[in-house]
Order: C-alpha cells, then structure tokens, then sequence
C-alpha cells in the first residue's frame, strides 16, 4: 500500500487504545441507518468515495514508532461489503497494514465501523451523517441538494483539540479513581469465542422524554438511573450492602470548547451509587419478571413512580452538577492530555508502553460496573430524513457498553459486550415496561435469557 507522505501523533486519549484492544474489546465502534428500502452497494461505494475525500486523514494505517504509536495516511480505497464478518469485528490487527474502518450493508441497514484511534463516537457520527446523507443524495436524485453537513476545514477536522486546549491547571481524577474502586462487576455468560453480542432496544422517544419529565430529570440521566436500577435489581443482598454501582458516561468536549474536530476529543464523568444506599428497594428479584404492564392502567402508571429510581436520581443528578462544571471539564480535559507530557513516560519505550497500559486497562475494568452514552438526538437535512427509519450505536466492550440515540420518535438503547446473556438490560426492559413504555428488543443471538 502506497505512502501519501502524511503522518499524524495520535491525540492523547487514542494513545491507550491500540495497548487495551484485546478480546471483545475491539476498541470499535458501530453506527447503523436503518433504511426505508434495501441498500445499493454500488450506490454506497459511490457516496463512500465522495465522502472520504473530505476525511482524507480515516484512510491512515496504525504504525509503531519507537515511543508512540502513529498514524500513516494512505491513498488507499476502502471498498464497500455486504456484512457478513461478526460485528464490531477487530479493524487493528498488529503487524498489519490496513485501515481503521470498514462500511458494509445488509438488507436495509448501512453500518459504519472505526476503530476508536481515529476519532470518538461524536466525530465518527459527523463523518456517518455526511455519508448517509450523500447516499440518499445520489439514490433519489428527485430529492434535490442538500449541501454539505458540516462546514469546517480539513485542518480543523484533523485538529489534536486535547493539544490545542491544554492548561495544564488541574488534573482530574476520575482514571485514578477507577483504579482504586471495586464496583459491582456483572455476572453474565462470556462468549468462549470473545466476540461481541449486541442487544438493540428501541422504544419512543417522545413516550421516554415525557417520562423523564415525571421524575423532573433529563433523558439521559433517567437512562442511567434505570440501568443503576436494573443492576440492583440483580445483586444480592450483601452485595447492595457492600458494594456501589459505578456508570461511567463519556461527555463529548466539543460541546464546551469551540471545535469541529473529527478525532478524539471528549472526557468521562463517573456516577458511584453507595452501598449503602442500594438497599434493593423496590428491586425487582433476580431473575424476576417486572410487575405486569396490564396489571395498571395506563393512567396509573403515568401517576406512579418507582421509588427505587426516585432514589437512584438525586445521586445521578449530583454527579452530573458536580463534574458538568466549566473547572471539571478542564479537568478532565487536561487528565488525558497528562499522559503524553509525563517526562517518564515519554521516554519508556514502545513495548513497555503496551505493558503497563494493558494491566493499567485491566484494573480500570475493576472499578466500572458498565459504560452509558448519550448520542442524544440526531438530525439529517429534509427531504432525504424522510428515507431513514432509526439510526443505532454500539461500542465493543469486555464488559458492556450502552450507546443511546434518538431519530425522530425511535430511541434505541445499543448494548455490546463480550457476554452472551443480557440479564441486566433484560431488566432495563422490563422496568421500562412496568412504567408503561413498550420496547422492541432484537438481537444479534438466540439466548437472551
């Protein structure tokens, strides 16, 4: 594969990802359109190779240099598949030359997959909106031109905002913490194969949001009070005694800082629900279906609250006020970008690197129950919006990751992991469904007990 001449320093959070990629964490992410008719693959290659020459900087190959590894940008073509791999495949094989991300179809839905070195799943969405919405562009003509989705130049697409927005003032300490944390860690089946299950639930956005209201909280924090909950509901009693649930929700940092940046740029926010709090009220007994959505009426259960998740909220909502704040961010921010002006470690080599950051990923594991992520709601131009019907996220995960998206009345929950039962999320559901809100769940396996 040919040189372009053009490399890049990976940004300061992308730096542990080729380390930690091992098993079902992959380190990819997968953002799928559900469409209103089957997908064109010779129509997709099309829209793929208009797009990509705006994000010159995704066709690059992952190389290791002596201290860092680094990204080569390539003239290479990516080539559109009908999906027939396992999703969220591995993208980075070491010692091999590809690229970072893949686009293939299926009947009607479009899938896009990146590895997590070259950008976030803010920045991935950017880039997937751009190629959806040239696909529709060049499928129906009869629509007319929608413009460009995004206006910024290449450089500030390619932009190290971790780089660019350094301080140096405070340091957070939320990685540290996770390190030193022992956090309910969720008994489920690990696939003997190491490859990731998904679970796609999707109910309406509207029938959710008015929810939210109910309990005078935000979608996303009611998304992960009910998943705090539906780990409750699965623990023992001594471990709600014992042992908190810890939720670590990744915040995209371009919403504080002034860039368009396509690569990496976002920090993470913890929420520890104590032990002694978890005292399993109103827990639903593992195992245990959910009270009957036809045992109330509709009208009832609109007036009625869990008073589990009425106590799980004050405790989420602290979380988000105390570290949603302008110092916490820059906090935050400024944590990650510490890695690569350490003077130590910028001088240990390569391989040692890989070691340390591998055990390092290993014990963070320890201190997180699982990972919640709000892509909040998504917008294509009119008329193509028209043609899609939902958009999903997933992100791989050794332990389970829970991407949330909203496409005009279609809120779906997209849960990865390397398990091959989904007893929280089932859990989720139900509680969901007790509250009078229908999910429609599929799966990319058979067993969902």
């Amino acid at each position: 594969m040919p040189r372009n001449g053009k490399w890049y320093k990976l940004d300061n959070a992308a730096k542990i990802f080729p380390s930690a990629a091992r098993g079902a964490d992959t380190r990819v992410f997968r953002i799928a359109a559900e469409l209103k008719e089957p997908v064109s693959g010779e129509i997709l290659q099309r829209a793929l190779d208009e797009t990509i020459k705006e994000y010159p900087y995704y066709n690059s190959v992952l190389r290791k240099g002596l201290f860092w590894y680094y990204l080569d940008e390539r003239p290479a073509r990516a080539i559109v598949t009908e999906e027939k791999d396992p999703v969220m495949a591995p993208l980075y094989i070491p010692g091999r030359r590809t690229l970072l991300y893949r686009v293939s179809f299926r009947r009607n839905r479009l899938n896009f997959e990146m590895f997590h070195v070259l950008s976030d799943g803010a920045g991935a969405f950017i880039f997937f909106k751009e190629l959806v919405t040239n696909y529709l562009r060049l499928a129906h003509p009869e629509a007319g031109s929608t413009g460009p989705t995004v206006f910024s130049s290449g450089q500030e697409k390619t932009t190290d905002a971790f780089r660019k927005y350094y301080s140096g003032e405070k340091q957070g300490d939320q990685l540290k913490r996770m390190t030193h944390t022992r956090a309910f860690r969720l008994r489920e089946v690990l696939d003997e194969n190491l490859q990731n299950h998904v679970l796609e639930g999707m109910v309406s956005a509207k029938q959710f949001i008015t929810l939210a209201h109910q309990y005078n909280t935000t979608a996303g924090m009611l998304s992960v009070a009910l998943y705090i909950a539906s780990c409750i509901d699965l623990m023992s009693e001594r471990e709600r005694a014992k042992i908190p649930v810890v939720i670590s929700v990744p915040v995209d940092l371009r919403q504080y800082f002034n860039t368009q940046t396509t690569r990496n740029f976002f920090g993470v926010i913890t929420v520890v629900y104590p032990p002694v709090k978890a005292g399993g009220k109103n827990a639903f007994p593992a195992g245990a279906a959910a009270p009957s959505p036809d045992a109330k009426s509709a009208e009832d259960k609109a007036g009625s609250l869990d008073p589990l998740l009425a106590d799980i909220l004050p405790v989420v909502k602290e979380a988000f006020e105390s570290q949603l704040t302008p110092e916490g961010i820059r906090a935050t921010m400024d944590s990650y970008s510490a890695l690569e002006r350490n003077p130590f470690i910028r001088v240990v080599p390569l391989w040692v690197k890989d070691f340390v950051i591998g055990r390092y990923s290993t014990r963070t594991r320890k201190g997180v129950t699982a990972t919640l992520s709000n892509l909040g709601r998504i917008r294509l131009a009119e008329p193509i919006a028209g043609y899609v019907d939902r958009i999903s996220c997933f992100m791989s995960s050794y332990g389970m990751q829970v991407c949330v998206s909203s496409y005009g009345d279609k809120m779906v929950f997209g849960a990865a992991s390397g398990f091959r039962t989904h007893n929280v999320m089932l859990h989720f559901f139900r509680r969901l469904t007790a509250l009078g809100i229908t999910a429609e769940i599929t799966t990319n396996d058979y067993e969902t007990r």
